[in-house]
């Protein structure tokens, strides 16, 4: 019941090649330290201007991809892409834009899942930050749970953590590991980064695998970087140091199960209170179309 998942911080740029030969180094070092699954960190090939993201936009199953397919094949594990940008297909709405999209492959180097970033950054902290995803990208439209030989997993990226909704849904759909691929910027970062991942882990009783970016990218950006492992009590397993590198932690779903024993808060949801067939549930239900649709269409999507 015990595995051992490894979370990579990453300082990717514009330069692509540059970017994926650091990813590599990563996932070299963390397969040769035990990790049955190792995850990167989101925009993990290319982090950089607008132009930057849209030129450096691939197929679902470009050079990119290809990379993680090896990487997973070669050391017989787990790859999760974080995310990178992905080509919204001729033909689908949103088609000009890109996908913020993650891709997961399995230790026989097949694609298992992809999910596409739903919640989009657009803000203004006047002074501080500025971001309009939207501008660029193209929104996901549905959420994703998938089956490994270490049972069920979710996935978000980065802003989505900011909507608990998301996260009770995957957990309600059987998610025991939530990942959340990151590239937080330095001023939300230090106020926000830690309560907020800990909040999601502690609520659903899941435990959270934040791979982070960190440092300066163009243009003149800064991101907060901690990527972070958290157990389902809310405990920090790990977390790096400021510096590219690898985190690690074993995951114990005995203890997730005591966790839940001890302290039943999802037995004790009331969904009779919150309104008949409410959101959540919605939700929840809608992750199962999601799920098949990953399964049923990925192989044509190739």
């Amino acid at each position: 019941m015990t595995f051992r998942i490894a979370a990579c911080q990453m300082n990717s740029r514009a330069d692509k090649d540059v970017n994926l030969a650091t990813a590599e180094r990563l996932i070299d070092d963390a397969a040769r330290l035990g990790a049955d699954l190792v995850a990167l960190p989101e925009m993990f090939n290319m982090l950089g201007t607008r132009t930057h993201v849209r030129e450096g936009a691939e197929p679902l199953m470009g050079p990119s991809a290809r990379f993680l397919q090896t990487k997973a094949r070669e050391h017989g594990i787990y790859v999760h892409g974080g995310s990178m940008p992905i080509l919204v297909d001729e033909g689908e709405a949103g088609a000009g834009k890109v996908w913020n999209m993650t891709l997961v492959f399995d230790p026989a180097g097949e694609l298992i899942a992809r999910y596409a970033k739903i919640h989009l950054f657009d803000i203004d902290i006047r002074g501080q930050v500025a971001e309009n995803e939207s501008s660029t990208f193209e929104a996901g439209r549905e959420m994703v749970t998938f089956d490994t030989d270490h049972g069920r997993f979710g996935l978000t990226i980065c802003y989505d953590i900011r909507f608990p909704e998301l996260y009770r849904a995957l957990t309600l759909d059987g998610a025991r590991v939530i990942f959340q691929p990151s590239a937080f910027t330095l001023y939300t970062g230090k106020d926000h980064w830690e309560a907020l991942i800990r909040a999601r882990a502690i609520e659903n009783q899941v435990f959270m695998v934040s791979p982070a970016q960190i440092g300066e990218h163009p243009p003149g950006k800064y991101c907060f970087g901690n990527a972070m492992i958290v157990d389902p009590w809310g405990t920090v397993l790990a977390r790096a140091p400021e510096r590219e590198c690898v985190i690690f932690a074993d995951i114990d779903y005995d203890y997730q199960e005591k966790v839940r024993a001890q302290l039943p808060s999802l037995q004790h949801r009331r969904p009779d209170v919150y309104g008949g067939k409410n959101l959540i549930d919605q939700l929840s239900e809608s992750i199962q179309i999601s799920r098949k649709y990953t399964r049923d269409e990925l192989n044509e999507r190739r």
